[in-house]
């Protein structure tokens, strides 16, 4: 009988990563549906320092200084606390208590060192959460009160600062009525101002109130580790790969195709075009019409998105109006990831045509709106470039479908003609001066 609580913390902990790894073996097989990257450039070094002063340091957020902070503290304060599921998870497959002081592991004024240090970080969440909730739903900030964000995304966001709140304060409420049943361990920093609301209580009151409070903080550790693959905070564990593998050349400079570059050179100098025709370019697909034709690195864009909606605050479409949102353009690529992984898990490993691409979701309108000034690729914390997603579209309108307004369709004439935007030959272009 004495072995049950063990039994049962194993089963719960091995189901709970079973489940967890499932879900990101599938995200993993819908990143990798995209094509091969072949822009990414800079070196490792290069790229180890932009993930850690971007997904670890949050360099773009302190543009807006406070409100970096805040997020600083539960960012940080979130994964160093986590650092004492190790002892919780050993306590709990062994049956022991506060491991790590029993066995002498480290020593009591050390242990209380770390346990204060955590304490302090767990209040700063704390207190963190309840100013991001009054942000969202009371002062009701523009960029997070948006449409955008209407139904599940907000209700995500409001769930996870609740969960954090509840975890932060269980995690407090444990330690305060752990030192009250052994006061040998002496108290610690933050929940030793907690101990009178609960003084008054028996030494079994206290006891089940711990164990509540224990089984309660790993539970929803567990659960919320499990709810993140889910929900826009899988940012979390994405901002690091999607921070090294992001852009390090000039935020301007766009991928050209080969293809389309080899013939305006042939048009340039018709001596270089081969004499037999390349069947190889007549073949190639242009653009982007579904997530099969982005790349891999455009759909880890869309899975470490955060929702923040700074891209879309920024954009001067957005701003005066127009129909587009870059936050939107991210948001409905990873929906319509997830059905073409559905699809494919549901039909055996094959893609089963369901009529639909990502021009279903994301409309011309949004596509045509969009003025590629780079200022939400900017503005992303994680260097997220939903521009990426909005060019490749384009050019399968344009080059696939020959969906263009009329005046750009006259223009794209005159530039195959006449190698300039206006209907002038070559050799007339300097009439103007007379």
């Amino acid at each position: 009988m004495m072995y049950i609580p063990q039994l049962i913390f194993l089963l719960i902990l091995v189901s709970a990563t079973f489940i967890f790894t499932k879900r990101i073996l599938i995200i993993r097989s819908n990143i990798l549906l995209g094509q091969k990257e072949y822009s990414l450039y800079g070196t490792v070094s290069g790229r180890l320092k932009n993930m850690f002063l971007l997904a670890f340091g949050q360099k773009k957020m302190f543009k807006k200084p406070i409100v970096a902070i805040m997020h600083l503290f539960v960012y940080v304060g979130f994964v160093v606390i986590n650092i004492e599921l190790l002892e919780i998870v050993i306590d709990g497959l062994l049956g022991t208590h506060r491991i790590f002081v029993e066995k002498n592991w480290i020593s009591e004024t050390w242990y209380h060192v770390i346990i204060d240090s955590f304490e302090v970080l767990a209040l700063l969440v704390l207190v963190s959460c309840v100013i991001f909730l009054i942000r969202r739903n009371i002062v009701r900030i523009k960029r997070l009160a948006n449409s955008d964000l209407k139904g599940w995304p907000k209700s995500d966001a409001n769930y996870i600062l609740c969960a954090e709140i509840i975890l932060m304060s269980l995690f407090l409420i444990m330690n305060a009525t752990d030192t009250l049943l052994r006061p040998e361990h002496g108290v610690f920093l933050i929940s030793g101002y907690l101990q009178p609301l609960f003084a008054s209580g028996s030494a079994h009151t206290l006891e089940i109130i711990e164990q509540t409070a224990w089984w309660l903080h790993i539970l929803g550790i567990l659960a919320f580790l499990n709810y993140l693959p889910f929900s826009k905070h899988l940012h979390i564990l994405l901002a690091f790969p999607n921070a090294y593998f992001a852009r390090t050349r000039p935020l301007g400079t766009m991928s050209n195709m080969p293809n389309i570059q080899q013939e305006v050179l042939y048009a340039m100098k018709p001596e270089l075009a081969p004499v037999t025709p390349n069947n190889e370019a007549t073949q190639h697909k242009f653009g982007a019409k579904d997530v099969f034709d982005l790349s891999w690195k455009n759909l880890l864009d869309a899975y470490s998105c955060t929702e923040c909606g700074r891209c879309s605050a920024a954009c001067p479409a957005n701003i005066t109006g127009k129909k587009l949102s870059p936050r939107l353009i991210m948001m409905k690529t990873r929906d319509r990831m997830e059905a073409v992984g559905k699809n494919i898990s549901l039909n055996k490993g094959v893609f089963k045509d369901d009529g639909e691409n990502l021009l279903n979701h994301i409309s011309v309108e949004e596509l045509r709106a969009c003025t590629t000034c780079n200022a939400c690729v900017e503005e992303c914390p994680v260097s997220i470039s939903p521009l990426e997603i909005i060019l490749e579209m384009r050019r399968s309108l344009i080059m696939e479908d020959s969906n263009a307004p009329q005046e750009w369709n006259a223009m794209f004439g005159n530039i195959e003609n006449n190698f300039a935007p206006w209907k002038f030959a070559p050799d007339q272009r300097d009439n103007w001066v007379q």
